[in-house]
């Protein structure tokens, strides 16, 4: 099961915590169950978030899978240009 780390407004959106043990598949997966479980994280998403897996950032890509033993970190997304 991946275990989920999260920046500072992030932990806020998930009752302080630090990092969360998620069973989840794929990025859309792993999403849904947070807004599931932290309905305010739904803020964040809509705003934009990027998600890194094992040190990879996926900005778009949704259906990503995530290895059993990945690590995973949520991001706020950094616009650019």
């Amino acid at each position: 099961m991946p275990r989920v780390g999260l920046s500072g407004q992030h932990r806020e959106a998930a009752d302080g915590a630090a990092s969360l043990d998620i069973e989840a598949s794929t990025i859309r997966e792993l999403l849904a169950i947070l807004v599931q479980r932290y309905p305010r994280m739904q803020r964040h998403l809509d705003e934009g978030l990027a998600v890194s897996i094992n040190g990879e950032i996926y900005r778009d890509n949704r259906d990503m899978v995530i290895p059993e033993t990945a690590e995973v970190f949520l991001l706020p997304r950094i616009q650019g240009g």
